[in-house]
């Protein structure tokens, strides 16, 4: 049914269970997948603690680091699986958008994603970006808790 699956990650405990999950997913439906990591984009004025000491190069840097060994979890886990897999990473400050955008630029028919299950104020104010994913976007998803 489904042929290829978009596995959106940030490298929390949760979103590594739902790769895992989406990985075993595809190889049962023998579908390749694309792992996405999307990197906030650098600001000067931030709330961010991340980025009030770093430069734009070393930020950058970081990122990309950080955007390698989340990738290459999922990279792992599907070679594992004997499942194709295909990586990207892309700059945004809204992460669904650039989610939803790679599962149209690269035909995914499902999009893979965890639940952080935040509740409560924490949830009112940070959002969820699997929730924002879920209301735009015109490709299946499925949330795995």
């Amino acid at each position: 049914m489904f042929k290829h699956l978009l596995l959106p990650t940030d490298g929390s405990p949760a979103s590594n269970d739902a790769i895992q999950a989406g990985i075993q997913f595809a190889k049962s439906e023998r579908a390749q997948v694309t792992g996405v990591y999307v990197m906030p984009e650098f600001h000067v004025m931030t709330y961010r603690v991340d980025m009030v000491e770093d430069t734009k190069s070393q930020f950058a840097e970081d990122c990309r680091a950080h955007a390698d060994r989340y990738l290459g979890v999922i990279q792992e886990a599907a070679n594992t699986s004997g499942v194709t897999c295909h990586t990207a990473s892309t700059t945004s400050d809204h992460p669904f958008e650039a989610i939803i955008k790679t599962a149209e630029e690269r035909g995914c028919d499902l999009i893979v994603m965890a639940s952080h299950g935040r509740r409560g104020v924490r949830g009112l104010l940070l959002g969820s970006e699997t929730l924002k994913v879920l209301t735009h976007s015109k490709t299946p998803v499925l949330v795995y808790r």
